[in-house]
């Protein structure tokens, strides 16, 4: 008799990917995710003690991705601030479903990470434009902005901008900011 094939969380949450990818995040239920692996919920629930656990995993699952793309985008790039906006926005382009279920969505369930997350990207500011921490935040929550608008348009179909231009309209932006920051008095 043939062995029978082992389920592994690894694949569990691979399938829930591909279920929320396919449908939405709305799609998500352990029934889907058995289908999608060709098996009873049985290995599922076996994995996963409940159906918020599993979509707890698979949302810390969703935001590794996510977090691997800017990473590997900020490391081969001599601008990693731009290359993180970029790695956004081309994010919502390849994963829109995946884009929508973690940056579209009401916080109650999953409230916004911890604010330390942002320390390397204020230090980034810090450094290569010389700002104060306060000035930074401001900066980068600007910049944010204009880099969260950009991605959900490209998530919703709303217009689909090469990286051509999205980087161009980013550079604008940014060299705008900076400008501003640069003519603004020192603050005592």
């Amino acid at each position: 008799m043939p062995k029978k094939q082992q389920i592994t969380k690894e694949m569990i949450l691979k399938a829930a990917l591909d279920v929320i990818r396919e449908g939405g995040s709305e799609a998500l239920g352990t029934r889907a995710v058995a289908r999608k692996l060709g098996v009873s919920t049985q290995p599922v629930c076996s994995q996963f003690s409940s159906f918020g656990e599993l979509e707890q995993a698979t949302y810390s699952e969703a935001v590794a991705l996510y977090n691997r793309k800017t990473e590997e985008a900020m490391k081969d790039s001599d601008r990693p601030y731009r290359a993180a906006g970029i790695a956004y926005i081309t994010f919502a382009r390849e994963e829109p479903q995946l884009f929508r279920w973690l940056f579209l969505r009401d916080r109650v369930k999953n409230p916004t990470e911890d604010p330390t997350q942002l320390e390397p990207f204020l230090a980034l500011l810090q450094k290569t434009l010389g700002l104060s921490h306060d000035d930074a935040l401001l900066f980068y929550l600007e910049m944010w902005t204009v880099v969260h608008g950009i991605a959900t348009m490209v998530a919703t179909s709303y217009f689909d901008w090469n990286e051509e231009t999205m980087s161009r309209v980013l550079t604008d932006f940014y060299l705008g900011l900076q400008s501003r920051y640069h003519k603004e008095e020192p603050k005592q």
